[in-house]
């Protein structure tokens, strides 16, 4: 993506460090300083027509939820690309997520990533509270501009425009889910006299930031609770090493200092032989790999910065439930989830 700087700013919406979450579930569970917590991303088949793939998948969940990953991941495909040639993860995000959230009791719900762009902020406000409500807190929010250019013009929006348009629904979404009362006065809308119900049950939801979002660094580095990127190669240290680099650039851009997490992702093949080496396959978007290949990139990733990993099986050959069951025996010991404050007990 391009990084092009925008005039539209909120100083009193910015993004936050650690001590604005030291109350949230699921970033407690996800996020601390020189930590990487593990994650899921969905589906966890690859989808190329037949539903019957995700079938089982929400218990597939609730069992990844009960061996202890930090996070379960969504993607939000509004609408399939056949020239694109991947769906997603099909339901839309929130729905789904409130879905899970119904069948998990610890795990981080994390959208990856909601597209600000196209969705109308209250509609994107009301839907994340809502999942947060339901699911104790457990929602973290990654955001992005989308990467399909066929949606924009469904929408009656030019994919030109999208990088102002993020901004502008990021500051928007932001007042909608302050405690008090906002007069909103954006080029997405205005409001007042009016609020959105119901809030975050723990006062903030994280908005991760993916990629550059048509931003400059200096707006990320202001505005992004977190920062979920692209990791670069990984079949070897190079990739690593060039991510922290990044990784340091953005930390440097944040006013002040402070922690705020980094995040990133890998779609794997996991061999069943343990020490099968890193080895990229489809020209670098699928790494295949032996769970030690996979523990030495993890602990590279730490290194650099990372502070959370997304993994996504949906291309690899072996069963789902096998590759799961090695992951938590074999890999997650490693890398464990993070203690933090339960999610709050939802009995609606």
């Amino acid at each position: 993506m391009n990084a092009t700087t925008h005039r539209f700013t909120a100083p009193t919406t910015r993004g936050a460090n650690a001590s604005a979450f030291a109350g949230h579930p699921g970033y407690r569970r996800m996020f601390a300083p020189d930590q990487l917590t593990l994650g899921i991303f969905l589906p966890l088949r690859f989808f190329s027509g037949d539903m019957a793939v995700l079938i089982g998948q929400a218990q597939q969940v609730s069992e990844i939820d009960r061996l202890g990953f930090a996070a379960a991941w969504v993607r939000d495909v509004p609408l399939f690309d056949p020239a694109f040639g991947d769906a997603g993860q099909v339901f839309d995000p929130f729905t789904y997520l409130a879905y899970l959230a119904a069948q998990t009791r610890q795990i981080a719900l994390v959208t990856g990533s909601a597209i600000f762009s196209l969705r109308h902020p209250i509609d994107l406000a009301k839907s994340a509270a809502t999942l947060d409500c339901l699911s104790g807190g457990r929602l973290v929010m990654g955001i992005a501009t989308g990467d399909r250019a066929v949606e924009f013009p469904a929408y009656g929006l030019t994919h030109g425009e999208r990088g102002e348009r993020f901004a502008q629904s990021v500051d928007y979404v932001r007042q909608l889910l302050a405690t008090s009362p906002a007069n909103i006065q954006s080029p997405l809308g205005r409001l007042s006299d009016a609020q959105l119900l119901p809030k975050p049950v723990t006062g903030r939801i994280p908005l991760i930031v993916t990629g550059s979002s048509q931003q400059s660094m200096a707006w990320l580095g202001e505005q992004a609770d977190g920062w979920l990127t692209f990791p670069d190669a990984t079949h070897n240290i190079l990739g690593p090493r060039r991510l922290a680099e990044k990784i340091r650039a953005w930390r440097a851009a944040i006013p002040g200092g402070g922690f705020r997490p980094h995040m990133t992702n890998e779609w794997i093949d996991l061999a069943d032989d343990p020490n099968f080496p890193r080895t990229p396959l489809q020209g670098g978007y699928v790494l295949k790999t032996g769970r030690n290949g996979l523990i030495d990139l993890l602990g590279e990733w730490r290194d650099a910065g990372v502070n959370h990993a997304a993994l996504g099986i949906q291309m690899a050959q072996r069963p789902v439930a096998q590759i799961i069951q090695e992951l938590a025996e074999e890999v997650l010991p490693h890398f464990p989830a993070l203690a933090g404050p339960e999610p709050l007990i939802q009995q609606w």
